[in-house]
């Protein structure tokens, strides 16, 4: 049994949120800031190893046109360092905005602690990843 991690990568911070064993929760699990890199991607596999995840799902900022950006190419070159697990792009166009709304319907304030945004990103990447990998 294994359990399927989620990366919201932005320039500051990185979201994270993790399946449950079934693959079919996501549940966010915390906000890591993204520099320095290398401390990132230490704490990005310490939490992998901990919670027995076998696949890491990267959100890449697509256009709207569903070109890649300098954006989504930044996810990938940030997720090419991330070695020993199934690497899964997932296209997160508008799951910033998506997860703010889930927060404001939720009642949580997150002006002043936008890793909360990020955590509810990688919640979003992973149920889009888990609902359509599940039918």
């Amino acid at each position: 049994m294994y359990k399927v991690m989620a990366l919201d990568v932005g320039t500051k911070r990185i979201g994270v949120a993790l399946s449950d064993f079934l693959l079919i929760l996501a549940k966010g699990h915390i906000c890591l800031d993204r520099e320095p890199e290398n401390k990132a991607i230490e704490n990005i596999l310490k939490i992998a190893k901990e919670n027995h995840v076998k696949k890491i799902v990267v959100g890449v900022p697509l256009n709207m046109d569903g070109t890649q950006g300098g954006q989504a190419q930044d996810c990938k070159e940030f997720a090419s360092k991330i070695k020993g697990y199934e690497i899964i792009y997932e296209d997160e166009r508008l799951t910033s905005e998506q997860a703010e709304e889930n927060l404001r319907e939720k009642k949580i304030g997150f002006r002043k602690n936008k890793g909360l945004v990020d955590i509810e990103s990688a919640c979003i990447i992973l149920e889009q990843y888990l609902s359509r990998n599940n039918k």
